[in-house]
């Protein structure tokens, strides 16, 4: 590592089973009237019901914005500004999944700042004012956006996802229930699942990674090893849903100070011109990228296969490293993630749009944290190799 490593995290983390009954205490001492953003899902289940009556219990007023989508976008931050300022709210709880989150990120740092959100894209428009305070309560163990600075918006006019990341999107409080989780079905559990799985490797091989990131990173990857499956295959195995949600938490800390690479890059343009759900365009690219070049960090991907054996320190770095791909690949299969081609997006429509893809990924950033960096050709051959990808060639498992 050179020069000097920076190590940021929300200023309270509130983790364990129940911890979602303290949101009402946490609002009183942020401010006095709360917008709950959420989502219809978390609404039918009756969450934002359980989060309206601590709210009530508190003493707090509170007013409800439930328009988001799987896909957050500049439309549905919009929305939630504008009831933001005419209910004259002054802190802001988001109950969801990532969605959710990344919504309420881009509210709080708009109410408090103007402007549009593209504007803060690469930092063109400076913030001046700190956001309003943001309570980020995850209902999946995917995303880890409860504890990072970054936010992701689907700009609607282009179908870009803008990528904006400062100290300020921060939540001011992360409350990490695991019981929460428990209503996420198996193939949400699978795609936010393997999302964590890609947060904690991006993290560990970035180009930014530093010590205090690596032991999150390495962490998390073996939490989720240990307990993905579990989860997805036993919705109600509440071990498993903690493992998954602390470890999550862990990856989303990784990636949010060592930033994440090329999976990201890649998979942000599938989400916003196919509409496939950040979880499962992560999880379709994870294996495939990880076979891309990956003799230059060899060490990091052995490590990592290191992990997922238990007989790994007996292994070369080479059988290491190929145990690491193997292992991604088999897990993939267990939890049933589809490649492009079985998700329903259209050849036709897929060629048309490759080049542009492949630019907007180049034009995220993401893609130059990686220990190599792809040209252009390189990732529209990536997105060939991914449109039809078989996850197969796994070994036996040693675990």
């Amino acid at each position: 590592m050179k020069g000097t490593a920076i190590f940021r995290v929300p200023s309270e983390v509130l983790y364990g089973r129940d911890a979602f009954t303290q949101v009402g205490e946490k609002v009183a001492a942020l401010g006095r009237k709360a917008l709950v953003i959420s989502d219809p899902v978390m609404e039918r289940i009756g969450y934002v019901d359980r989060c309206r009556q601590f709210l009530q219990q508190a003493g707090r007023p509170h007013g409800s914005y439930l328009g988001v989508d799987s896909e957050p976008t500049d439309r549905h931050v919009a929305e939630a500004l504008e009831q933001f300022q005419r209910e004259q709210c002054d802190v802001i709880v988001s109950l969801g999944g990532g969605s959710c989150i990344d919504t309420g990120k881009a509210v709080a740092i708009l109410a408090a700042n103007g402007g549009d959100i593209s504007q803060y894209v690469g930092g063109k428009k400076v913030v001046q004012q700190p956001s309003v305070p943001l309570i980020a309560i995850p209902t999946t163990a995917g995303t880890g956006s409860e504890v990072t600075d970054v936010t992701v918006i689907t700009q609607t006019a282009t179908d870009v996802k803008l990528m904006v990341k400062h100290p300020a999107l921060t939540p001011a409080v992360a409350i990490v229930d695991p019981v929460l989780t428990v209503s996420s079905p198996p193939h949400v559990t699978a795609s936010t699942g393997v999302d964590a799985l890609c947060h904690a490797v991006e993290a560990y091989i970035s180009r930014r990674a530093h010590p205090l990131t690596d032991s999150h990173a390495r962490s998390a990857i073996d939490r989720i090893y240990r307990y993905l499956r579990r989860a997805y295959k036993d919705g109600k195995d509440l071990e498993a849903r903690e493992q998954m949600s602390l470890a999550a938490m862990e990856a989303g800390i990784a990636f949010s100070n060592a930033s994440v690479c090329l999976v990201h890059g890649m998979s942000r343009p599938i989400g916003a011109v196919f509409h496939v759900p950040h979880g499962v365009s992560n999880a379709m690219l994870l294996p495939a990228v990880l076979e891309f070049k990956n003799e230059a960090y060899r060490r990091n991907l052995a490590d990592i296969g290191r992990i997922f054996r238990e007989d790994g320190n007996a292994l070369t770095e080479e059988e290491a490293a190929h145990t690491a791909v193997a292992e991604v690949k088999r897990l993939c299969l267990e939890l049933n993630i589809p490649n492009m081609a079985n998700w329903g997006i259209d050849p036709h429509s897929f060629e048309s749009h490759l080049e542009k893809m492949a630019q907007d990924a180049i034009d995220s950033g993401s893609p130059g944290n990686h220990p190599v960096v792809p040209t252009q050709e390189e990732i529209i051959q990536l997105y060939h190799e991914c449109y039809d990808y078989r996850f197969s060639g796994a070994i036996s498992s040693h675990r």
